[in-house]
């Protein structure tokens, strides 16, 4: 059988297009900490001809693309049942492969390092009885109107082929799909074929039960959706603001009259739909952490933010912005101080307010935005404020805003009206009593009481605690890592709670620090500081994502003059999974950052009067099996758990008539090689063991190679004779030499040469005829 080995940096071929091979068994070779998902596609025509490419622009296939694989977030892959293969080559239709892998820790390439995640294929020239196939069900047409608690999207057809029996499934939505289920309809009965919520990992699972599809069947699938925290309508389309509903399965059916690949996209009667199953409109639950694993988020370290070019579509006209927030309906608030700013003598050395004869603020200081478009929604906060500084959000859509020239904290009413709720404060008077303020930051809530907190401020160096109406309950200073000592904070600057853990997150602006507390009694947890921040933390704020992501933005440090940063920390190890900044400019004066719920972070920065959006975004890598006529394969050693697999260098000149590569013997697969025989072993487990690097090893193997090679091409000058040279160089049976030395069985090597011929073909295992390979024909039993 035959291996391919995908990855980023190890690509090799061993394939024979003038048959029809089976691929039998896929092998994902990669950790969800690295890769989201990986895609396999087979194609007629990649969409490209470099090693690899960007398929937002310019696609995966240039005919039609068959999902063959997928795997994501560690997922369990289904096992091809025996005597089952996808039907593949150049004879097949499917001469191409593309590896689709979406990467979400991209600092695995960091440092110069490679990483070789990817797919190996077991293949084999064997006709299998079975092959396999995907049947794609999907709507084009839905459209999921804004606020709309359920829209269904209903797909199905008539069957009209030779029977097929499903063994696997996979569901696929964005962000507001809740269910997608699968059925065979017969004679009024409907069979579910799977039933998975698209919000956790988009693999194939096996199906319910065994069943099949014949004539006359038919084919059944809904998606639901929810429109709930959407202001416009949903399309089906690509990218991540739109939907898809499709709902896939992985079949196999008899070798005579095998289909690849069947779709489907009639929406199907409302007739038949009134007689759906219940369990079809029923969501199935999926925890925040699990929400976080599907493709916008993932887990700890799924993503690398960039900055979302274009947005906002349209300037925004803001004024010096101060804090931002997430409503209940996923929409983005902007607090800012319209032509307000905040100035040097804006206040005196007692930090009262100097410029009161200026009036509030007549412009609207607070903007609902859209977050896809960054179109304002609705504004409001007109004539109320001085000097806007934190703000955050309640269930009910009020926001808790501080002014640090009133020195006050006000809930403000959300319905535009422009009335303050709750005062807590005196205006213009600061103080460092529990009835006063001076120059308060920012605010956060505890969803679940009411309760909210304050951090006061520039002047004090304190955390407030106060009850959902505005009554005193506790305050505390500043906690640090090691207990002998008590740090005071130094201008306690954003807070974020945390509903998951109940903790309060304060970010100590000037100490460079961010410190996390218990919210009930102000007990001291943990401390984050590093050397990244530059002495500076402006802001956080949180997601459940994983185990607790806390994001931040640094300042200006008078010792550094390094661009400021947005982080991804790991709440629970402290360590910094991320790194990011605008593509377009540099931060000025990043003051404010918070994360929506589908995974984007907005940055507010004070001084650029403007707001960035940033987006989890994987790199993109495909990687396509090459015609063989017209590309010189690389040489690499792959490095398996109890295997050593070498892909030899073959050159091979073009030819249209006949192939020039010799397929490898089906004893040499993957599958069969975990089986190596001892003396194999014993030459590849103790190299592992010892930790010899695999660019060591590799370089050891080549040398032999490289002194036959060369001695080859001593033999052709010698000779003088160019035809003579690439005969000997085409003969070179590398069989014969690895076979003289110890430790490598000469199985499978006597025809691998650098070029070679069909007339060379080992026909061992290819005596029994379609005839008699076929004559009793049985549905295969499913592997374990």
């Amino acid at each position: 059988s035959l291996s391919l080995a995908f990855s980023r940096d190890c690509v090799a071929l061993w394939i024979q297009y003038d048959l029809i091979l089976s691929t039998v068994d896929f092998i994902p070779h990669a950790n969800m900490n690295t890769v989201h998902h990986m895609l396999l596609f087979g194609c007629r025509i990649p969409a490209s001809t470099s090693s690899s490419w960007d398929c937002g622009k310019n696609g995966i296939c240039k005919d039609e693309s068959s999902v063959m694989y997928a795997w994501a977030r560690n997922a369990p892959h289904p096992e091809l049942p025996k005597d089952v293969g996808f039907k593949v080559g150049q004879r097949s239709g499917l001469p191409y492969f593309v590896l689709q892998i979406h990467y979400g820790d991209i600092g695995a390439f960091g440092d110069h390092h490679r990483d070789c995640s990817g797919l190996t294929l077991t293949m084999t020239t064997k006709p299998q009885p079975f092959i396999a196939g995907i049947y794609l069900l999907m709507s084009v047409d839905t459209v999921i109107l804004p606020g709309k608690k359920v829209t269904n999207a209903d797909v199905a057809c008539d069957y009209t082929s030779y029977p097929i029996y499903p063994f696997a499934f996979r569901t696929h939505t964005h962000q507001l799909g809740k269910v997608v289920s699968g059925y065979r309809v017969r004679d009024g009965k409907w069979t579910l074929i799977g039933r998975q919520s698209p919000q956790l990992p988009q693999a194939f699972y096996p199906t319910t039960k065994n069943l099949n599809i014949k004539y006359g069947d038919t084919v059944a699938a809904r998606c639901v959706f929810t429109g709930e925290g959407r202001t416009t309508k949903t399309y089906i389309g690509s990218t991540s603001n739109d939907e898809m509903c499709n709902f896939y399965i992985m079949y196999y059916m008899d070798r005579k009259h095998s289909e690849p690949y069947m779709s489907c996209v009639e929406p199907g009667s409302k007739e038949l739909f009134k007689h759906i199953p219940a369990e079809a409109n029923v969501p199935i639950p999926v925890s925040p952490e699990q929400m976080h694993m599907m493709i916008h988020m993932g887990d700890s370290q799924d993503f690398h933010y960039q900055e979302a070019a274009g947005w906002p579509q349209s300037p925004l006209q803001l004024g010096q912005v101060s804090g931002l927030a997430v409503d209940s309906n996923s929409n983005l608030v902007i607090f800012h101080r319209g032509d307000h700013s905040w100035r040097a003598d804006s206040f005196n050395s007692q930090a009262q307010y100097q410029q009161r004869s200026l009036g509030p603020i007549q412009q609207s200081t607070i903007l609902v935005v859209d977050p896809a478009k960054g179109n304002i929604l609705k504004a409001s906060g007109r004539n109320i404020f001085y000097l806007p500084h934190g703000i955050t959000t309640d269930k009910e859509n009020n926001y808790w805003v501080t002014d640090i020239a009133l020195h006050q904290v006000l809930k403000v009413s959300g319905d535009g009206r422009d009335a303050a709720l709750i005062t807590l404060g005196e205006a213009f008077t600061p103080g460092s009593d529990k009835n006063h303020f001076c120059k308060p930051t920012d605010v956060a809530e505890d969803p679940e009481t009411g309760n909210i907190f304050v951090s006061d401020g520039y002047c004090n160096a304190r955390i407030l605690k106060f009850s959902a109406d505005g009554k005193y309950l506790s305050e505390w200073g500043s906690g640090s890592s090691d207990r002998r000592r008590h740090i005071p904070f130094l201008i306690p600057h954003s807070l974020v709670f945390l509903p998951d853990k109940k903790d309060l997150c304060v970010a100590d602006r000037e100490n460079g620090r961010i410190q996390c507390f218990l919210a009930e009694t102000g007990e001291f947890v943990k401390e984050i500081k590093k050397d990244e921040f530059e002495g500076k933390v402006f802001a956080i704020t949180y997601s459940p994502a994983g185990d607790g992501l806390i994001f931040a933005v640094n300042g200006q440090s008078s010792f550094s003059s390094a661009p400021l940063s947005g982080f991804v920390i790991d709440y629970p190890t402290k360590e910094i999974l991320d790194t990011f900044r605008p593509n377009t400019k540099d931060f000025e004066m990043p003051h404010d950052i918070v994360q929506s719920q589908d995974g984007s972070v907005f940055v507010a920065d004070v001084a650029s009067k403007s707001v960035f959006k940033f987006i989890p975004e994987s790199k993109l890598l495909f990687f396509y099996i090459i015609d063989s006529c017209n590309v010189l394969h690389d040489a690499y050693t792959v490095f398996g758990e109890n295997v050593l697999v070498t892909f030899i260098q073959a050159k091979v000149k073009p030819n249209h008539t006949t192939s020039k590569t010799a397929p490898i013997q089906e004893k040499q697969s993957v599958a069969q090689q975990n089986q190596l025989q001892a003396e194999e072993k014993s030459e590849v487990l103790p190299i592992r063991e010892k930790g010899v690097l695999p660019a060591v090893i590799t370089t050891l193997l080549l040398i032999p190679l490289v002194l036959v090679i060369s001695m080859g091409v001593f033999l052709c000058w010698r000779k003088k004779s160019m035809f003579d040279c690439s005969k000997a160089v085409g003969s070179l049976n590398l069989g014969n030499f690895f076979a003289s030395h110890k430790g490598y069985s000469r199985q499978g090597f006597d025809q691998l040469s650098t070029e070679g011929s069909d007339q060379e073909r080992n026909d061992e295992d290819s005596s029994d005829s379609e005839t008699e390979e076929y004559s009793a024909l049985q549905r295969p039993q499913l592997s374990s």
